[in-house]
């Protein structure tokens, strides 16, 4: 059998050329993946079914930090600071805010730049400085002893940067990863996607850092940020610190696991 070492330098060729366009195409598409955003006209009003305020922090005439802070019939125990994934808007995770009003904890979100009325650019320096404002902000009306930093999706990594740098009552990370790039690359194995990820919150590096308790649920069938992807957080945990499985739970599902609920409720009663 004689080899045809043209038709393999063909190919070779081809396929390089495809990995090449492929690998290009990820680079240059990654935010329109990692932020599915909706942006709405700063004139929209919001109709949330239950009490709440919308406040908004203008940095420049391009920069505008949306916030919503959800009130609690109780008398307030404190605020949890929310930080949504990396769908649509404030608008769809709203409906995750009973959860802790009906606790007596009011409920302040944000939402990122280029989602809702926030206006900039998402870098991830842009990100953490949103964070940190929020958390200015609450510190206004609360201690630190009362401020639940919380974080679901892409923005546990954002929530987990925060508890990093200031004090916290509590951590709670839905579905939490080690870094952006390590997420990506069981999708894209092939590529050096560490080196490619322009925002790698890499949550790794700032969960030593955080003083608070952290509390991480994940559920075992997790199709977008593996419940192996997240186990690799465990090292980093110090004593108190808890890693709650939810067997069956995937991505976006956890609200309907009895187990996650009550583990949210017991939290927030302590």
């Amino acid at each position: 059998m004689t080899i045809d070492k043209k038709r393999i330098w063909k190919w070779l060729r081809i396929s390089l050329l495809l990995y090449g366009l492929f690998g290009i195409a990820i680079y240059y598409l990654q935010d329109y993946f990692l932020f599915q955003s909706t942006p709405l006209r700063r004139d929209h009003q919001y109709d949330f079914p239950m009490p709440f305020k919308e406040v908004n922090i203008d940095y420049s005439s391009t920069q505008n930090l949306n916030i919503i802070q959800f009130e609690t019939a109780k008398p307030a125990r404190g605020v949890v600071l929310y930080f949504h994934g990396n769908r649509r808007n404030i608008s769809w995770y709203a409906r995750f805010a009973p959860m802790f009003t009906e606790q007596g904890y009011e409920v302040w979100m944000i939402d990122y730049p280029g989602y809702g009325k926030s206006t900039g650019q998402i870098t991830e320096a842009a990100l953490f400085d949103y964070a940190s404002q929020l958390y200015k902000l609450a510190g206004k009306k609360y201690g630190a002893d009362s401020i639940i930093i919380f974080g679901k999706s892409i923005g546990t990594g954002i929530a987990a940067e925060l508890a990093s740098t200031v004090s916290c009552k509590r951590v709670i990370l839905e579905t939490p990863y080690y870094s952006i790039s390590s997420v990506a690359a069981r999708f894209f194995p092939i590529y050096p996607m560490e080196q490619m990820t322009r925002v790698d919150i890499r949550t790794f590096e700032y969960f030593p850092l955080i003083k608070a308790p952290v509390s991480i649920l994940h559920g075992t069938a997790d199709r977008i940020i593996s419940y192996n992807n997240a186990g690799r957080l465990r090292p980093l945990m110090k004593p108190g610190d808890e890693f709650i499985t939810i067997p069956g739970g995937g991505h976006s599902n956890l609200r309907k696991f009895p187990s996650f609920e009550h583990k949210i409720d017991s939290l927030l009663q302590h």
